[in-house]
């Protein structure tokens, strides 16, 4: 048993054997006290004005009524000092049996809280607990896989294989590609000659002319292919 609990069962066995007061009993007479010796106080510095306004009045006069006011203000004094000392310790003691009281009942109301949660703990079941906070997890799983179900985009429709529905598109691309280059018109070979230099034989002139006219050709099917592509590239953009 700590010091604690064994002053207050002490000091509490103790009170009843003795038919001691009560905190509140005790805390109501040091406010008496503090309040008598208070007016106390205010009628002795009131006789100490009076005893100096005395021994001012014989002064030199009738210095043996003088010195008889200041040695009455003197012991007044001393009284009143007495007095001081008296309510402060009757101060502290006050503070300190608040400061008792006051733990005291926050002690037992600390004890009622702890008899309060030991009662509501009485019907619960720790493997009653457990089980229920497994439960309360596995509905939010269940509760969150449904919640993401239905939020998820919808994909009716999206089982066929994209890579295949790609390389058709590309099959159809080249069809149409190709029927493009099938539908190309090649020009026609123009009839007339290239004109001969001088000085050169016939024989030379014919294989000039076979030359140019294959380098023409080949120049103007080369932009007429790329007139074309381009035009296929147009279409299938």
């Amino acid at each position: 048993m700590s010091k604690i609990s064994k002053f207050f069962k002490g000091g509490s066995a103790a009170s009843k054997g003795r038919g001691g007061p009560s905190p509140q009993e005790a805390l109501a007479r040091l406010r008496e006290t503090e309040e008598m010796l208070s007016k106390k106080q205010e009628y002795l510095e009131t006789r100490i004005e009076r005893e100096l306004a005395v021994a001012r009045q014989h002064g030199t006069k009738n210095k043996r009524a003088a010195l008889q006011a200041l040695k009455r203000k003197k012991r007044y004094e001393k009284q009143l000092n007495q007095i001081d000392g008296t309510l402060s310790t009757i101060e502290f003691q006050r503070e300190a049996l608040e400061n008792s009281h006051t733990n005291t009942e926050v002690l037992k109301n600390m004890g009622y809280a702890a008899q309060a949660m030991k009662k509501v703990h009485e019907n619960m079941d720790l493997n009653k607990i457990d089980d229920l906070m497994q439960d309360i997890t596995e509905q939010q799983d269940v509760a969150q896989e449904i919640s993401d179900a239905i939020s998820s985009r919808a994909t009716f429709g999206d089982e066929f294989d994209e890579d295949e529905l790609m390389a058709e598109l590309e099959e159809l691309e080249q069809e149409e590609l190709n029927k493009g280059m099938r539908d190309v018109r090649l020009p026609s070979v123009p009839s007339t000659s290239l004109p001969s230099r001088p000085g050169q034989n016939s024989h030379i002139s014919c294989e000039l002319h076979s030359c140019f006219t294959c380098v023409q050709l080949a120049t103007q099917k080369r932009a007429e292919d790329e007139d074309e592509m381009k035009k296929l590239a147009a279409w299938a953009s």
